[in-house]
């Protein structure tokens, strides 16, 4: 039986411990509060981030970071992703080389502009990686219902190895040999999210949902041609599936804070109410300074960025998007 390490106590880390068990394998979360992993570790679930909600038997928990790598086989990251440097330098000491991560966070480095990828690559050199993307929201996840992802990694074998340790019928990896294009699909879909929720909130209408969500895909598309990726990745289950979900399922924290923004609430009080990371917050600085360098064309990005980052009034901004000019649908900006 393989043992997991689940680094990470949140709603999704604890959601995939359950995945862990349903494939058969051994789940050890490491969480840094000793309360929930007290309540995981007794069975009484994660009253925080999955409040009500049974977890699978068996699930153990710690807070001791060497002990949840004890013997492992391979380690789930699952913290946000303005945290995963700092977590995966406090790893570097005690994570053997030869035993694979799978990055599980959907988010771009702010400040450097890194991919998750390319942390884990300065900060546990020698670990083999793979990258867990695509339409997931924890509740359903731990729920048990069915739920399909991308598993990307440039090794064929590893990837095959770690299918057999998460892989079940309600959990299902599709291989990638493409961790670039699952990384892009997952991160900035959650900004394209907060522009379909300040839709929403703003009472635009659903055409202009689908408008944004089919334009966003374009600019997500087009910022992953100047990084690498391949333009099928960015159209599977990392790319169309998960932009699909999270800016049109009302569990999504991106849409759902674009709501709120929409409908006149301050990001400073949206935020100040939650316990949980809004990823698309931090990504979209990176994403328009990724855009920038790279010179993709991402208006609804940089609209995005202006809202959450810079102070930007919601309407005026709106307005200076629909004012653009024409242009075909298809280019390569």
């Amino acid at each position: 039986m393989s043992r997991v390490a689940v680094i990470g106590a949140g709603a999704f880390g604890t959601a995939l411990a359950c995945v862990v068990r349903r494939a058969g394998s051994q789940a050890i979360i490491w969480a840094r509060d000793p309360a929930i992993a007290d309540s995981i570790a007794s069975g009484k679930g994660n009253p925080v981030y999955l409040a009500d909600i049974p977890l699978e038997a068996g699930i153990a928990a710690t807070t001791d970071l060497a002990a949840a790598l004890e013997g492992a086989d391979a380690a789930l990251l699952v913290v946000p992703s303005q945290f995963l440097r700092a977590v995966a330098e406090k790893l570097a000491p005690l994570l053997p080389a030869d035993v694979p991560v799978i990055l599980c966070a959907k988010g771009i480095e702010r400040g450097t502009c890194a991919l998750m990828t390319e942390v884990v690559a300065e900060t546990l050199p020698d670990a083999p990686v793979a990258v867990m993307s695509g339409p997931t929201f924890a509740k359903e996840v731990a729920a048990g219902l069915p739920t399909a992802i991308t598993l990307a990694t440039a090794d064929a074998a590893l990837g095959a190895r770690l299918v057999e340790m998460i892989g079940s019928p309600a959990f299902r990896p599709y291989l990638s040999d493409d961790p670039v294009g699952a990384e892009i699909g997952g991160a900035v879909k959650n900004v394209i999210a907060i522009a379909c929720g300040i839709m929403v909130g703003r009472g635009l209408g659903d055409n202009a949902r689908a408008a944004t969500m089919t334009r966003g895909l374009a600019e997500i598309r087009r910022l992953g041609h100047k990084l690498g990726a391949r333009g099928e990745t960015l159209m599977g289950l990392s790319g169309v599936g998960d932009l699909s979900l999270t800016c049109n399922g009302m569990l999504s924290r991106n849409l759902t804070l674009g709501v709120a923004l929409g409908e006149g609430r301050s990001l400073q009080d949206i935020l100040g109410e939650r316990r949980a990371v809004t990823e698309g917050v931090a990504t979209a600085e990176s994403v328009m300074e990724l855009a920038a360098r790279h010179r993709a064309d991402m208006p609804i990005a940089r609209s995005v960025d202006l809202i959450v980052n810079h102070g930007a009034d919601v309407g005026d901004t709106i307005a200076e998007l629909l004012a653009r000019p024409f242009r075909p649908e298809i280019h390569d900006g």
